[in-house]
Order: structure tokens, then C-alpha cells, then sequence
């Protein structure tokens, strides 16, 4: 559970001191497919640009 770490840390951070492994999972799983999403989105702003480098500003387009 060591790759779990810095989510608990964040959740710490953010007030909550105790948290279910079920819970941190469902979290990691939402942040794995947001983050899956926006990098497709990305992509998809590169090509159109017929750029190969995906850069903040895309990533920045995508999540908006």
C-alpha cells in the first residue's frame, strides 16, 4: 500500500484523518480515469495542431 502514500497525504492534508482502503481506491480509481480522459483530450489537441509534445496548455484545454 506504499503507492498509496501521497493520496493519503493529500486526504490528510485536506482533513481526513482516517480514511478506508475502499475509499482511497474508489479515489485512485476516479483520479486514474480523470487523468486517462484528460490526457486523450490532450492528445487530440496535439494532433490537431499536428504537434507530437503534449504541453500544459493542452493539458490546461482538455480539463476545461
Amino acid at each position: 500500500m506504499s503507492g498509496y502514500a501521497p493520496i493519503r497525504r493529500l486526504m490528510k492534508k485536506e482533513g481526513a484523518d482516517l480514511v478506508a482502503a475502499e475509499a482511497l481506491d474508489k479515489l485512485i480509481n476516479f483520479l486514474e480515469s480523470s487523468a486517462a480522459t484528460a490526457t486523450k483530450d490532450a492528445i487530440k489537441v496535439c494532433k490537431e495542431d499536428k504537434r507530437k509534445r503534449v504541453t500544459a496548455a493542452d493539458i490546461r484545454a482538455a480539463t476545461r
